[in-house]
């Protein structure tokens, strides 16, 4: 899982077959920790930390390598433990010992390599014909733990079919089935891990995060899967440095110097721990703080880490590590580890010397006396309440093991039983004593199982790992990440979640614009535009509304439209109302008025029963305005286009009327004229009734061809809607409207003929003016009503029912009502049949 391993061509080994015995040049490779049995497994731990790297100069043997620090004995010790537990079991490989080999690689791949030689060949330094042809020395091969190492080591055995499962390995790139054909491992792959720490920054809305990686084969196949990954989630990467634990320190501070310019609070650190802590090491200089870090497996639980007071700036970092578990017994077993179980072993003494801080060299006070007890020791080494890798190498022995059960019960362990192994383990399912299912997928790998670990500040200074959350990948989608976020510590120590985004997030209302030049996450928040509306957050598009509904103030709803018509309970409809019964109310008191005085000569004048009639139908255009005010309804739309039509002509038909009464009586006066006779009473009726008939037969025709309707027009007005009456047929409304007007001009000319009528009292030059007033009206109606919008557009035509009607009542009726109230001495019949004009009104 560590180092950089660029393609590279390994060479085996070269065989000659010569009738002479080859001999091995150099120093053969010995296992540190060994017992031989039954069968045999073999291992390759991380003993030490690193290899002393040399240059050969290839002119005499080479040296054998020299090692650092120690490391990985606990990883050794758990596999004996193992192995023991399964010897001592009756269920597992009854009648067979399990014994084992275990190589030290220094975390090297030469080393990695040269161990892994080994155990497939043994050590012998003489070597015969036989040597290539026998089967392996053992059956399979734990290990490596770092993925460099193990993917040279996979790559050696691989044409070879021996099995290689690594606990510790987790590079994505080893699930490659054809470059490694025979490599299984018992810890997920870092493919799966990346996915979950997108998965995971998405959960916690982080969209704008820095990366730093190690440049290796572990970090750069890391990143480039969670980038992937995150891509899909609309997480953005700001920056991404790699580091390496040989770089310079000006490296290091290059990469700090990036992480304090950088805006992203967030920084997800998939490194190797020994390229941290060069890292660290520099940010705990700078006092650098306030970075919300998220880690890979393999340092979230790294407890050094927790345990330096100096790297206190990781309080509240969070990531996922391998999922824990409990090995009964493994303590114990652990603690009873001494030196003179197998005096000869080096290894067990410098282990010794190691935990205890003592050398078996020397006889002063810091001396080891081989009285020290591990039990007492309180390290990384005794400590079994982390054992997340340990657990691995616990199930990668039981995978061997359980393989070799399998088919030990098809065949015996003499008939070349290795050359099958790889089979079976590809197909081996079993449950351990944990109560964790192994099995491998197609590729060599397990199911991915993580727990979600934060870093929490004890009550001694020192940083404990908190359990929040796992993820499962074998579970749904929605259900495989769960978090117990009221349980986190963040950054700092701190209670308060922190935010890490480009851009604040846009509320609902509005959209997401992208910067131009800057990476999606960077946006600006653009107001959805009139009629449109977004009722998510950080959407990237606004929707428009149906066509009845409009966009609320906030832009994030679509409510009904505003449905605009004239409504009696506004102001304009309840003052076009109040003329209307003004209107009404006025032609009631002249009717009245005419009634009292119908025996007077001035109301018997033209016919008194026109002027009735005329008063009558005054009053109904007066009305006829009314059923323009209000919701249009279907009987409503019929009523006041046909009700204006009708009464009109009525109206119109009775003023035409008197028009030609007025003519036909002077036309009478001249000698020898009995035109009155063909225009009495009777005709009079007929021709109102006659020219009123037209109009209503017209209204007929346009009701049952194609009726006024309700209509809501949409188009006028984006943001409401003007429910109006739909014409139906505009030639039906044109005739009505064509029909009056024919009239109204009929009357106009005939009265204007009329209107120098030598009478005191002369009618015609009244008709004249109401029928002038009466063209106007209409005349400027029309280019009105097809201007105004809305509701205005009614108005308009009430406007123009209600003047005309007022012109018709005051012009005609308003000078004899000043007769009859104010000089009833001119109501005679001799003022009435009076010469003179000059003393007319």
């Amino acid at each position: 899982m560590q180092f950089v391993v660029h393609p590279f061509n390994i060479i085996l080994f070269m065989i000659v077959k010569f009738s002479q015995i080859c001999r091995l040049l150099g120093q053969p490779a010995l296992p540190l920790l060994s017992a031989q049995k039954d069968i045999n497994i073999g291992a390759i731990f991380s003993f030490h930390k690193s290899a002393l790297l040399k240059i050969q100069p290839f002119t005499s043997k080479p040296k054998p390598t020299t090692c650092g620090s120690l490391r990985g004995f606990k990883y050794a010790q758990t596999l004996i433990f193992t192995i023991e537990e399964i010897n001592n079991s009756t269920q597992l490989l009854p009648g067979v010992s399990l014994g084992y080999k275990i190589y030290d690689s220094c975390s090297s791949v030469s080393q990695t390599v040269l161990s892994g030689m080994s155990l497939m060949n043994g050590y012998e330094e003489t070597l015969s014909d036989t040597s290539c042809s026998r089967p392996p020395a053992v059956h399979a091969i734990v290990g490596e733990s770092n993925s460099s190492p193990t993917m040279a080591l996979a790559s050696v055995v691989g044409p070879f079919s021996l099995p290689v499962i690594s606990h510790f390995a987790t590079c994505a790139c080893l699930s490659n089935r054809k470059r490694f054909p025979s490599f299984f491992r018992t810890i997920p792959s870092d493919y799966y891990q990346s996915r979950a720490l997108a998965q995971l920054v998405k959960h916690f809305g982080w969209t704008w995060v820095g990366t730093v990686r190690s440049r290796g084969d572990y970090g750069n196949n890391g990143i480039a899967a969670f980038e992937e990954t995150a891509k899909q989630e609309g997480i953005c990467i700001e920056y991404s440095e790699a580091i390496l634990s040989t770089d310079p320190k000006e490296q290091f501070l290059k990469t700090l110097e990036v992480i304090k310019k950088g805006t992203a609070r967030v920084v997800l650190a998939f490194v190797a721990v020994g390229d941290f802590i060069p890292l660290l090491n520099v940010i705990a200089q700078h006092n650098i703080t306030g970075i919300q870090w998220v880690g890979s497996e393999s340092w979230i639980t790294y407890r050094t880490f927790a345990e330096t007071k100096e790297y206190s700036f990781l309080s509240g970092a969070v990531g996922f590590a391998i999922a824990n578990a409990k090995l009964v017994g493994l303590r114990e077993f652990l603690v009873n580890v001494h030196p003179d179980q197998e005096p000869k072993n080096e290894l067990l003494k410098e282990f010794w010397e190691t935990v205890f801080q003592c050398s078996f060299r020397s006889n002063r006070s810091g001396g080891c006396t081989g009285s020290e007890k591990l039990a007492e020791l309180q390290n990384e080494y005794t400590d079994v309440s982390e054992l997340r890798i340990v657990n691995k190498v616990y199930t990668a022995v039981y995978a061997i093991a359980h393989t070799l059960h399998n088919k030990s019960t098809e065949t015996n362990y003499v008939s070349d039983f290795s050359s099958q192994v790889l089979e079976y383990m590809r197909d081996v399912r079993f449950t351990v004593k944990t109560g964790e299912e192994i099995f491998f997928d197609s590729s060599g790998d397990p199911a991915a199982r993580y727990d979600l670990i934060n870093w929490q500040l004890a009550d001694d200074g020192s940083l404990q790992f908190k359990h929040v959350g796992f993820y499962d990948s074998s579970l749904s989608s929605k259900q495989c990440l769960q978090v117990i976020q009221e349980h986190m510590i963040w950054a700092g120590n701190s209670r308060q979640f922190p935010v890490s985004v480009c851009s604040e997030s846009c509320p609902p209302g509005t959209r997401k614009a992208v910067q131009k030049g800057r990476p999606v996450c960077c946006y600006d928040c653009i107001l959805c535009a009139e009629g449109e509306i977004n009722n998510e957050t950080d959407s990237s598009d606004c929707f428009p509304c149906d066509l009845e509904y409009w966009s609320n103030e906030g832009k994030d709803k679509c409510v009904l439209k505003v449905v605009e018509f004239l409504s009696y309970t506004e102001i304009m409809g309840r003052v076009l109302c109040i003329f209307s019964f003004f209107g009404v109310l006025l032609t009631a008191i002249v009717s009245f008025l005419f009634y009292l005085h119908k025996e007077t000569p001035i109301v018997r004048a033209n016919n008194s029963e026109l002027s009735f009639l005329l008063l009558f139908s005054l009053s109904l255009c007066f009305l006829c305005s009314l059923t323009f005010i209000g919701r249009p309804t279907e009987w409503s739309c019929m009523l006041r286009h046909t009700a204006f039509g009708i009464t009109f002509v009525l109206c119109i038909s009775c003023v035409l009327g008197k028009t030609i009464v007025v003519l036909m009586a002077f036309r009478a006066t001249l000698p020898g004229s009995n035109v009155m006779k063909w225009f009495g009473p009777l005709q009079q009726r007929l021709s109102v009734v006659s020219l009123s008939l037209i109009q209503m037969i017209i209204c007929v025709l346009w009701l049952t061809i194609s009726p006024p309707i309700p209509y809501m027009n949409l188009s006028y007005y984006r943001e409401k809607i003007i429910l109006e009456c739909n014409l139906g047929s505009a030639l039906g409304f044109w005739a009505v409207l064509g029909y009056t007007g024919l009239l109204s001009t009929l009357c106009f000319i005939l009265a204007f003929l009329a209107r120098k009528l030598p009478d005191n009292f002369n009618e015609a030059k009244f008709i004249t003016f109401s029928m002038l007033i009466f063209c106007a009206v209409w005349i400027t109606f029309i280019p009105a009503y097809i201007s105004s919008p809305g509701k205005f557009t009614v108005a308009v035509q009430i406007f123009a029912i209600l003047a005309s009607s007022f012109g018709l009542l005051f012009c005609i009726f308003a000078p004899k009502c000043y007769i009859i109230l104010l000089k009833p001495e001119k109501n005679t019949k001799k003022q009435m049949m009076g010469k003179s004009s000059s003393k007319a009104l």
